[in-house]
C-alpha cells in the first residue's frame, strides 16, 4: 500500500517526488486516520461512505450504552481501511463531552497503534 503523505495538518505534502508518500503500516495508519476523519456525506463521490458523526454519534448521551454504540461505529470504520485484517485491542472511554479511544490494529504489513477523540453530545 502507498499512500500519499499528509501534514500534520492534515494537508497533502508536494514537491518532493517519492518522499511525499508513506508505505506499509505507516501508509495504512494515515488511512485508518483519514477514514475516521471522513463524515457521513462529506465526500460527494460516495454520499454513504463516513463516520455518522452528526446523524449518531452527536446524538448519543455520555454514558456506557452511547460510548458502545461509538465503539462500534469507530471499530467498523477501521475494520473497513484497506490491509486491515483486524482490532487486536480497543479501549475507550467518555469523560464529560469528550470520547478517546485506543486501538492496537492488526494489518498485512503487522500492528499499528491509532488514538483518536471526539467531542460528544449532551
Amino acid at each position: 500500500m502507498r499512500y500519499r503523505q499528509l501534514t500534520s495538518t492534515g494537508d497533502y505534502t508536494f514537491g518532493q517526488g517519492n518522499l511525499n508518500y508513506v508505505e506499509k503500516q505507516e501508509a495504512v495508519s494515515q488511512a485508518v486516520k483519514t477514514r475516521l476523519k471522513l463524515l457521513l456525506g462529506e465526500w460527494w463521490e460516495d454520499l454513504e461512505d463516513g463516520l455518522p458523526l452528526f446523524q449518531v454519534i452527536l446524538l448519543q448521551r455520555g454514558n456506557e450504552d452511547g460510548r458502545q454504540t461509538i465503539d462500534l461505529l469507530v471499530q467498523e470504520r477501521i475494520l473497513g481501511t484497506a490491509h486491515v485484517t483486524g482490532i487486536s485491542s480497543f479501549q475507550s472511554e467518555i469523560s464529560g463531552r469528550v470520547y478517546k479511544a485506543e486501538a492496537v490494529i492488526d494489518t498485512e504489513f503487522g500492528q499499528i497503534t491509532e488514538t483518536m477523540g471526539l467531542e460528544v453530545g449532551v
